[in-house]
């Protein structure tokens, strides 16, 4: 009869005979942006946190403040990140025109597969690298407008308000204006004639591509006649 191992005799399995355990991926500041990107994309970004960051990664929420100081430094770098999906890369497409608006339509495409942007964009002002490149290239498109420094500026933050508007709006309406219960009684008083009359038109109030697409050639139009010769 083959003499027991030790660790057999103390009910173990002995350490030759177990599976290699896999070891845990070294943690870094790009696992810990994925993690915390992932989270707000499928719970918000209310779920977010150092603590459930680090759970999910099977590490202490100390561990992370070797590579960030706060959370609010994981939103920066979150939405930093989200920018760099933004750029459209190489050269800009067509004329001014196309290449603002293609700029606008990734933008948007990209805020609303990471819906949490708006909220950081709304009460965030953090400025980093790839918010700059996003930046850089905007200018590079209306380059050819007659439009000075300040004129720039002006045009392409207009654009950017209208996106973020467009967004928030997409994100937040549910349901058409006539179908909410409240409104439909507000409006059944008389009170709003003219808000009755749109809402009678059927004017929904959830925005989509086309209303998208349609605002934005007013605006474009509208720089077009401003700054163009």
């Amino acid at each position: 009869m083959a003499p027991k191992d030790r660790g057999e005799e103390c009910g173990r399995t002995p350490v030759w005979a177990r599976e290699k355990q896999q070891r845990r991926p070294a943690l870094s500041r790009d696992a810990i942006l994925d993690e915390a990107m992932r989270i707000a994309d499928t719970e918000g970004l209310g779920a977010v946190s150092i603590r459930r960051v680090a759970a999910n990664l099977g590490v202490r929420p100390m561990s992370l403040y070797t590579y960030i100081d706060r959370k609010e430094d994981l939103f920066d770098l979150m939405r930093d990140n989200a920018c760099r999906a933004m750029l459209l890369g190489g050269a800009l497409p067509g004329g001014w025109r196309e290449a603002l608006g293609a700029i606008a339509r990734r933008t948007r495409q990209v805020m609303l597969h990471h819906s949490w942007m708006a909220d950081i964009t709304v009460y965030n002002s953090s400025v980093g690298p790839n918010s700059l490149r996003h930046v850089e290239e905007s200018i590079r498109a209306v380059a050819e407008l007659d439009a000075g420094p300040r004129e720039t500026v002006e045009i392409l933050t207009a654009v950017d308000k209208f996106v973020l508007g467009h967004v928030i709006f997409e994100l937040g309406s549910h349901s058409g204006l006539a179908e909410q219960s409240y409104v439909r009684t507000i409006l059944a008083s008389g009170e709003f004639p003219e808000l009755a009359r749109l809402a009678g038109g059927a004017v929904s109030g959830a925005a989509g591509g086309d209303d998208f697409e349609r605002q934005l050639g007013w605006l474009l139009d509208g720089i077009e006649a401003n700054f163009t010769r």
